[in-house]
């Protein structure tokens, strides 16, 4: 474990304790010497960390104390990239650049050893076959449900029959080679799932649909169960 994830991880362990925890204990949680803990403790003091207490007595964090260069664990940070990478390959293009965006604002607060694992990680993502309709309209739709916004979209069902409809989009579900909306179909009066490639044009209109987007989520997540999977029109 490098310094920096160890440091972390004492960190971590001080928030369990409310009370003073000596330093013995930290020591056999984290599988290092007593001496390594004295000397972590004031590492993290000089970095600005309110730490009470001595050897022998022990030692308590105070609340509201945050280290921003060591946000992060190794797994944090490798979860981080995989999970910035897939979106950068799979996302639309400016979702994409803002995953790729992200990736250089959190480097840029790691110290250098963590920064490292940034570039050296060795969980990929392989790269597969573009959208052939529909990412165009992901930043729209993605805006309309942010903002709480109607949509008007014509739509073709899987058979091509063309319908008129006005939506109130939810949720957005990315599957590896479809985009699915999740929204409530005010021409259906219930939740209807659409295909973003199926779409043929889209309007968000000025008016914010009447319910608030989360209990329509809550609503829908109810009625679909946790790990039902939506089915498209």
């Amino acid at each position: 474990m490098s310094r920096a994830a160890r440091l972390l991880e004492l960190l971590q362990a001080f928030r369990r304790y409310t009370r003073p925890v000596s330093g013995a204990t930290l020591a056999e949680e984290l599988g290092v010497s007593l001496r390594t803990i004295y000397r972590d403790i004031e590492a993290l003091k000089a970095q600005g960390a309110a730490i009470d207490g001595e050897a022998g007595v022990g030692f308590v964090l105070k609340p509201g104390f945050m280290l921003p260069p060591l946000m992060f664990s190794e797994d944090e940070i490798e979860a981080l990239v995989l999970g910035s990478r897939w979106v950068a390959e799979r996302a639309d293009q400016p979702l994409g650049q803002a995953a790729r965006n992200a990736l250089t604002k959190i480097a840029a607060v790691l110290p250098p050893d963590l920064r490292a694992g940034l570039d050296e990680s060795t969980l990929l993502v392989v790269p597969g076959d573009r959208l052939a309709a529909g990412e165009s309209e992901l930043p729209l739709i993605r805006d309309a449900i942010r903002r709480q916004r109607k949509l008007t979209i014509a739509y073709a069902d899987a058979a091509g029959a063309a319908s008129q409809r006005t939506i109130w989009p939810i949720a957005l579900a990315f599957f590896d080679r479809t985009r699915v909306i999740v929204a409530w179909c005010e021409l259906r009066n219930d939740f209807r799932h659409f295909r973003a490639d199926r779409i043929v044009s889209l309007t968000m209109e000025a008016a914010a649909y009447p319910q608030r987007r989360a209990a329509l989520m809550r609503q829908w997540q109810e009625r679909e169960g946790i790990h039902l999977r939506p089915r498209a029109d």
